[in-house]
């Protein structure tokens, strides 16, 4: 027997309990992995006696100080801040563009055909950059991809927030999406080369999943203050300096072991990525986001010859991605989204609900927005603190779903939470313009995020466990692919219902209420039905799944 090769530095946020003599012969299970061995942070029955990757090895008892206990202490609070703050700060930039697209279009003069356009293009370039982001990051390192995406989300929102133009703002808003793919992908790396599984891993995820619902209330309430007051550039001004904060932590405390990896070459970027399959289905998502972001800006467009091109384009070209992928497959070369994965009925199921949930949860804060400000003539600030309830239930949801789903069913835990959510578009659609804020609209904020951010954590738990270690970078790009390209396509059909009724509407003046509203009911009808069918695929798809995120004997 032999000792330990490489000194403890396990992470743990209580005192470290002697460990049980343990032989373990881990060669030829790292053969292929390029990984080095990771600090990974241990919760209470998450504890793992540290070994060398190459060598057989025993361990022997050993004890933390206090003050190794309380540093492991602190840094799984920042690792756990780090991913959480840069996902909430995306999604704060998010929020406050919904409420504050009106006076961006009024001082940059953007016109009726782009005015979503700086909202939309960040979704458009992040979904279709995410799995190639992905797939870098479990090349060079989770750690070096989440901080160049964090420094260059940094200067983008500075950019935004000096755009004097709508051009410049879509421009630097096209490369905070590129951005947005590094940091997120690698977000999800992180959490799992620091963590093992179990209840550690399940409340990072938690955390990070927290922090998109609590970002998004935080940029609808603040977006709103701060565009009444002294301009909507302060919210792109406010995301610079909490990025750079961020930043500034993460170079300095994120632990150096976390998302490491040797020799990085050129040669292993080669051959490692499937560069061919990132590319195919990069472009493909790329036109069809294109396509749909036109699409929510004027329903008309669908109808133009060229989008009409576009869109046949990308549909060949993800026909092409899935050949190529049973070519990669049968030729044992690296795919980056094996057709074979799809055959499992759990991984399917709950893609198919994080696309189509994503996109109602979308559709409804969007929509309901446009039900205060357009219907009830609010201003964007009282808009704001209406659709802020969200924060609460978000914060909530990915708490109670964090302490739980290694102790509750998962498919009871999803189908719960859609069924609450599945309330809110039902509230909205009965919705009539004079009632009051506390008759329905209270309610249908409160509920809306219930579903998306329950499933948040489940969701990843599952992605991730279908793909090895080493491209936990790529799983974390699908499940963050689906739910944006989920966001963008929810939000383009839904506009597309409301447009259709609203022109066929027998008011005269389309632009006035009555012919608003009778689309707007229709769009929330319409996510009635699409909350109903991602409650039939869970009952379907996720039965007797049983519990996820326990700990690996």
């Amino acid at each position: 027997m032999s000792l330990p090769t490489q000194p403890i530095t396990h992470l743990s946020t209580i005192e470290l309990e002697s460990f049980p003599h343990t032989h373990t012969n881990t060669t030829a299970n790292n053969n292929n992995n390029n990984h080095q061995p990771v600090n990974q942070i241990h919760h209470n029955d998450d504890i793992l006696p540290p070994h060398s990757p190459t060598t057989t090895t025993t361990t022997t008892p050993t004890v933390s100080t206090p003050a190794a206990s309380k540093a492991a202490k602190t840094r799984t609070v920042i690792v756990i801040t780090c991913v959480a703050v840069i996902t909430g700060v995306n999604s704060f930039l998010n929020g406050a563009l919904v409420v504050a697209t009106p006076a961006i279009a009024k001082d940059l003069r953007l016109s009726k055909g782009v005015i979503l356009w700086p909202v939309t293009i960040q979704a458009l370039t992040c979904g279709c950059t995410l799995l190639l982001a992905g797939s870098v990051a479990d090349v060079v390192g989770s750690r070096h991809t989440y901080l160049v995406g964090n420094f260059l989300q940094t200067l983008t929102s500075l950019a935004c927030g000096l755009s004097r133009t709508g051009v410049q703002l879509i421009v630097f808003r096209a490369f905070a999406g590129i951005a947005a793919s590094l940091c997120l992908t690698s977000a999800v790396s992180i959490i799992n080369d620091a963590f093992v599984p179990g209840r550690g891993r399940n409340l990072a995820f938690a955390a990070m999943g927290g922090g998109q619902p609590v970002g998004f209330g935080l940029g609808l309430t603040l977006g709103g203050v701060l565009t009444s007051s002294i301009g909507w550039e302060w919210g792109f001004y406010l995301s610079a300096i909490i990025n750079g904060l961020v930043f500034a932590l993460s170079m300095w405390q994120l632990p150096e072991g976390v998302g490491k990896v040797e020799n990085v070459t050129w040669k292993r970027l080669g051959e490692e990525i499937d560069w061919v399959g990132a590319l195919i289905v990069s472009a493909a998502l790329a036109m069809l986001s294109y396509v749909l972001a036109i699409v929510s800006t004027d329903s008309s467009g669908i109808h133009e010859p060229g989008n009409i091109a576009l869109l046949t384009v990308a549909l060949g070209l993800l026909v092409a991605f899935v050949s190529w992928m049973h070519r990669q497959e049968k030729l044992r070369e690296p795919a980056l989204i094996p057709n074979s994965l799809w055959k499992d009925k759990v991984f399917s199921s709950i893609c198919v609900n994080v696309f189509l949930v994503w996109g109602s949860f979308n559709a409804v804060e969007q929509f309901g927005n446009f039900f205060l400000q357009n219907i009830q003539e609010l201003s964007a600030l009282q808009a704001g603190i209406r659709l802020s309830p969200a924060i609460v239930t978000g914060i909530l949801a990915n708490i109670l779903v964090g302490l739980l789903v290694h102790r509750v069913r998962a498919d009871w835990i999803v189908i719960l939470s859609l069924v609450l959510s599945w309330s809110s578009p039902l509230l909205m659609a009965l919705i009539k313009p004079s009632a009051t804020y506390w008759s329905f609209a209270f309610a249908a904020f409160l509920l809306n995020p219930i579903g998306a951010d329950g499933l948040f954590t489940v969701s990843n738990l599952l992605i991730t466990s279908r793909f090895p270690m080493k491209t936990q970078g790529l799983a974390g790009g699908v499940f963050q692919t689906t739910s944006q390209i989920g966001k963008s396509v929810g939000l383009a059909l839904t506009t597309l219902v409301a447009s259709d009724i609203t022109a066929g509407s027998s008011s005269k003046d389309k632009e006035a209420s009555p012919a608003l509203m009778q689309g707007y009911r229709a769009a929330f009808w319409f996510l009635v039905a699409i909350n109903s069918t991602s409650l039939c695929l869970s009952i379907w798809g996720l039965r007797r799944i049983g519990t996820v995120g326990r700990k690996q004997d």
